[in-house]
């Protein structure tokens, strides 16, 4: 059963970042990710990193809260966030941002299609008029269009 809680929680976790991403993060508090989007910062680091604390905090309180009371479905809901966390940050920082070099790009249609559909969440530089805020699940055409591309070039190889 706490299996099925940790993959609910995971699951639920894309729709809480879409949702975070398009009324919290393209809302008031605009002011820490607008960095992000206009590249303003200086360093390493951005203002946008500071999300990963606001989520991080409710699964380390699940986690310890969990642990210390033994409450296994609140354990499983703090490792559900925790695993959404980990593939976010893998997938956003690490694959598409490349802020850290330890993968390299994939030809695979699905993470082209990620990748696709943040390039043009990103074309819009305001706060306004954005697209495609999710990360795991991104709208089909941009599957559809890398698959078909994909099968293309397959053609064209034989």
């Amino acid at each position: 059963m706490n299996i099925l809680i940790f993959l609910a929680t995971f699951l639920a976790m894309e729709f809480v970042a879409w949702f975070t991403h398009k009324y919290v993060m393209h809302g008031f508090l605009w002011s820490l990710h607008e960095d992000h989007h206009t590249h303003t910062n200086v360093g390493f680091f951005e203002k946008n990193d500071t999300f990963f604390l606001i989520f991080a905090i409710p699964s380390m309180l699940s986690i310890l809260s969990g642990t210390l009371l033994s409450i296994p479905w609140l354990l499983a809901i703090g490792f559900g966030i925790l695993a959404y966390g980990i593939c976010y940050f893998l997938v956003h920082d690490v694959f598409i941002h490349r802020r850290f070099k330890w993968l390299r790009k994939s030809d695979h249609f699905y993470f082209r299609a990620i990748r696709r559909a943040h390039k043009i969440h990103h074309k819009h530089l305001g706060k306004h008029k954005g697209e495609c805020f999710g990360m795991l699940i991104v709208p089909f055409k941009y599957i559809r269009d890398e698959f078909s591309k994909r099968k293309l070039v397959r053609t064209q190889l034989f």
